[in-house]
């Protein structure tokens, strides 16, 4: 990013300039999602294998579309029910030549497609050892996040919520404790709804940001995925920058000391030669008084 050219995701070895992944489903033509693609600056491109010609990659309806830019392909596993399913899945991606990267998606449950832990852990530990480049989408759940960077996991993808419903983030909490113990990049995944959404994971401290439905099915995806940009940019920035304490009552902005006092106030020592005797009140001196 422009404002801070030290500030570099790495994955896997290779060094990214854009922090906004982007997936090639559901939009409504080739040509907006080609725009839309170049709107949101992504570099990194997710796609399901099973949407994909393994036997002629270079006339896929999805790749061709592709062609012609430096990107780093993000196949997924979607569709995979356990991690026999989705370990054959990565094979078939890596033997068609698409990529030594995967991004593990194993949902049990078709009407939540929420990740099954226990077989994206498996998956993890084994695709680790044959040498690919892991990803696995999975819940937020800070315990397990754990566990998938410990089998080896290049990068974790917690959802904000269930995949395609736009609720933004459930548990803000969560995903906190989940970048604090981190010790490699979290990339949200799934559930993000609009720019908002994703601000407030950056500011937490997401390293990325992964959409695919919510600017494909907006009514402008083009600006959408602009939009989107943009907020993975200013939420990461906020966050470098530090955000202020909160607190619960009101702090003047300004300091007190050395203001001077309102225009008409009375000043200070002479607030007593008209106020009551109150405490610290001053006495007027007769003059009949002697000094």
């Amino acid at each position: 990013m422009a404002f801070n050219g030290g500030d570099e995701l790495v994955i896997g070895g290779r060094k990214l300039r854009s922090r906004f992944f982007l997936g090639t489903g559901r939009f409504p033509s080739p040509f907006v999602f080609r725009q839309a693609l170049t709107a949101s600056d992504a570099e990194v491109v997710t796609f399901a294998v099973r949407r994909v010609n393994l036997d002629y990659t270079e006339d896929d309806a999805i790749l061709q579309h592709l062609d012609g830019g430096s990107y780093q392909f993000l196949p997924n596993t979607s569709g995979a029910s356990n991690a026999d399913e989705a370990v054959r899945i990565a094979r078939l991606a890596k033997a068609a030549g698409l990529s030594d990267w995967i991004k593990v998606e194993i949902s049990a449950n078709p009407r939540t497609l929420l990740p099954d832990p226990i077989e994206t852990l498996r998956a993890t530990e084994r695709l680790v050892k044959e040498g690919f480049v892991v990803l696995p989408y999975t819940s937020d759940d800070p315990i397990l996040c754990k566990r998938l960077e410990e089998a080896g996991a290049a990068a974790v993808m917690p959802g904000g919520a269930p995949i395609g419903t736009g609720l933004g983030l459930l548990n803000p909490y969560n995903l906190g404790l989940i970048v604090e113990e981190a010790g490699v990049p979290i990339i949200v995944d799934a559930g993000i709804g609009s720019a908002a959404d994703i601000v407030q994971a950056m500011e937490l401290g997401a390293s990325g940001i992964l959409a695919n439905t919510p600017v494909a099915k907006a009514q402008d995806p083009v600006g959408m995925a602009y939009a989107m940009r943009l907020a993975v940019e200013s939420g990461r920035l906020s966050y470098l920058s530090g955000r202020i304490a909160m607190r619960r009552y009101a702090s003047a902005s300004s300091a007190e000391e050395g203001v001077s006092a309102p225009f008409g106030a009375a000043e200070p020592a002479r607030a007593g030669l008209t106020g009551s005797r109150g405490a610290g009140a001053v006495a007027p001196r007769a003059e009949s008084e002697t000094p």
